[in-house]
């Protein structure tokens, strides 16, 4: 069979661990830059349930990746970029 057989737990892994980090960003940046700003009312409830189905999304396409050398870094890479966009949102707009 193909290599992707084989390669289950380096994209499986890349996606959950990966996929945690990128949900809490994306999060976060949704709680900075949504309607509302920070201190909108029940927006710390609807970032909480949003983390859940960004995680999954992740996770599930993580096997679409053609390595798990290719999921880690791509997901690294988001990974960065949305906190570096984070810390942005945290330092410029406090």
């Amino acid at each position: 069979m193909g290599k992707t057989r084989y390669d289950w737990f380096g994209k499986g892994s890349a996606g959950v661990l990966c996929g945690l980090g990128l949900a809490v960003a994306v999060s976060g940046l949704f709680a900075w830059l949504g309607p509302g700003g920070l201190y909108a009312p029940n927006k710390f409830q609807l970032n909480m349930w949003l983390m859940s189905p960004i995680w999954l999304g992740v996770i599930s396409f993580c096997f679409l990746f053609r390595s798990g050398l290719r999921a880690w870094l791509w997901l690294g890479g988001a990974n960065a970029l949305a906190f570096v966009g984070l810390y942005a949102c945290r330092h410029f707009l406090s």
